[in-house]
């Protein structure tokens, strides 16, 4: 099979269309280490999704006929839960939004710049070094080797970003943190003018561990931001 001449480095996924834009990124990619593999369309794309089962998926949202958007949804509604980052034109509360609804994990602002496209790619997979196996607060159990968590014995799928939320709320429970050290020690940057980024994750966090008859444990500090304590 094709995966196995992937093995020596981590495999990352292209799904573009722009041919000159595609082998740019691909020679940075390579240069760094990465396996590239380029999908000309969302076909191809699902199919090598499904394949390779790539370490990263870059999907440039502006494709013929469908929108990356398209691509990113259905790989969240079959379960693959592989980092996805989208390449975008605009940089709008709109658009941040429909990126965090699809289920991608970031995105990338065009003109693409290589050192800090491959700045977010590194530390998408970089490997978790962390010396404990698991985080725990209360039933809520966050595994680090498989970035699952668990409550009440229910497993629970966390998309890339999503775990390291939770990891940061969980590292520091019972601690008020403020949107702007969530902002920095979670997504690495700020974000430009308003959003409600944050506010988007943690919706998605409580749909996923706090089950219908639990408890809360991601409070809302109204004025100053979140923190992880039974109510």
């Amino acid at each position: 099979m094709r995966a196995l001449t992937l093995d020596r480095n981590p495999c990352v996924l292209l799904v573009q269309t722009d041919e000159a834009l595609a082998q740019h990124v691909s020679l940075d990619l390579k240069a760094s280490g990465y396996e590239p593999v380029v999908a000309t369309d969302i076909a191809s794309g699902q199919h090598l999704a499904a394949e390779l089962q790539p370490a990263l998926i870059v999907i440039d949202r502006m494709m013929p006929g469908e929108s990356g958007l398209t691509l990113c949804n259905h790989l969240r509604n079959i379960g693959n839960r592989v980092p996805v980052l989208l390449l975008m034109a605009r940089d709008t509360v709109e658009d941040r939004v429909a990126c965090l609804e699809c289920g991608a994990d970031d995105y990338f602002l065009k003109p693409y710049r290589t050192e800090e496209f491959l700045q977010l790619v590194r530390l998408y997979l970089q490997p978790d070094t962390s010396e404990a196996e698991e985080l725990r607060f209360g039933e809520l159990v966050l595994d680090l080797s498989t970035r699952r968590a668990f409550r009440n014995g229910r497993g629970i799928d966390l998309t890339m970003k999503e775990y390291e939320l939770l990891k940061y709320l969980m590292e520091h429970s019972r601690e008020v943190l403020t949107r702007e050290q969530i902002l920095e020690n979670v997504w690495g940057y700020d974000f430009l003018g308003e959003s409600n980024v944050i506010e988007v994750y943690i919706r998605y966090l409580r749909l996923k561990i706090e089950d219908e008859g639990e408890k809360r444990l991601i409070q809302t500090v109204r004025g100053v931001g979140y923190v992880l304590r039974e109510s």
